[in-house]
């Protein structure tokens, strides 16, 4: 791990000119600009809260806020792991001709990804001020519940990074895996009250992205504090995940441009 430290401290302006050039070109052509990084989530939240809050009538509290967080959440979920899997094969001109550990790519995409999730957290928070959803001191746990995030996504991402070179079919499978998360992770639902009893127990700890959905609700929507216990267990699951991604990428780097 020493040697991951090392490259990221080496390539991290790297990273950050290259997420900035990639969030310049998404805009480049657009007329509204930087403006549809808040419509589309705004857009989202919209559907979802017509559909599940007013068609099919959920009672949730707050409901635009819950779904507004959750949406938040998933995006960044969703967005590290389908777009690490063929993170090395669309940058292989430069994989292939200039050297650069493999997770800094991972890295530089991350920082675009958590931008646009502190997009959508800014509209959450404009939306609870909105339903004047009480704030608390709670807030303050966004912090290490976002850390542990990012942790796990990173983690998986880079594992699924190194199979994405071999595995063409890898991103069809991530896809279908991801769809069938969405709908287990609680984005426009309560899994506490919809699915009482022993699946929700297991749905809200087994599945990260639920997991990680449920504590920042916790912290910002109702006020209480986290599980700083299953915090601490994922945390623990997302460095473990990190050290093996890291241990694959620098064993195999090598022969990542001859595969593509």
């Amino acid at each position: 791990m020493s040697k991951f430290f090392k490259n990221m401290k080496k390539y991290y302006k790297y990273a950050i000119r290259s997420a900035k050039a990639e969030l310049k070109s998404e805009v480049a052509d657009s007329y509204l600009n930087w403006l549809w990084w808040i419509i589309e989530p705004f857009c989202f939240m919209i559907i979802y809260s017509f559909v599940f809050g007013v068609v099919f009538k959920n009672n949730e509290p707050y409901f635009a806020s819950f779904v507004m967080v959750g949406l938040a959440a998933w995006d960044f979920f969703n967005r590290m792991i389908s777009g690490s899997v063929k993170l090395i094969i669309n940058n292989r001109d430069l994989v292939t001709k200039v050297y650069i550990p493999k997770y800094v790519l991972l890295f530089s995409k991350s920082l675009t990804y958590l931008f646009k999730m502190m997009i959508s957290l800014g509209l959450a928070f404009g939306l609870m001020i909105f339903q004047h959803v009480p704030l608390t001191w709670h807030l303050i746990f966004i912090i290490p519940i976002l850390f542990v995030l990012y942790v796990i996504t990173f983690g998986i991402g880079m594992i699924l990074m190194h199979f994405g070179v071999t595995f063409n079919d890898l991103g069809n499978l991530t896809n279908i895996v991801l769809r069938m998360i969405f709908y287990l992770s609680g984005i426009f639902y309560n899994i506490k009250t919809r699915l009482p009893g022993f699946l929700g127990y297991i749905l809200l700890r087994v599945n990260p992205a639920a997991f990680c959905m449920n504590e920042l609700r916790k912290v910002t929507i109702y006020g209480t504090l986290p599980s700083f216990k299953w915090l601490a267990l994922w945390l623990v699951v997302g460095l473990g995940l990190c050290a093996l991604g890291v241990h694959m990428i620098h064993k195999n780097e090598n022969s990542y441009a001859k595969v593509i």
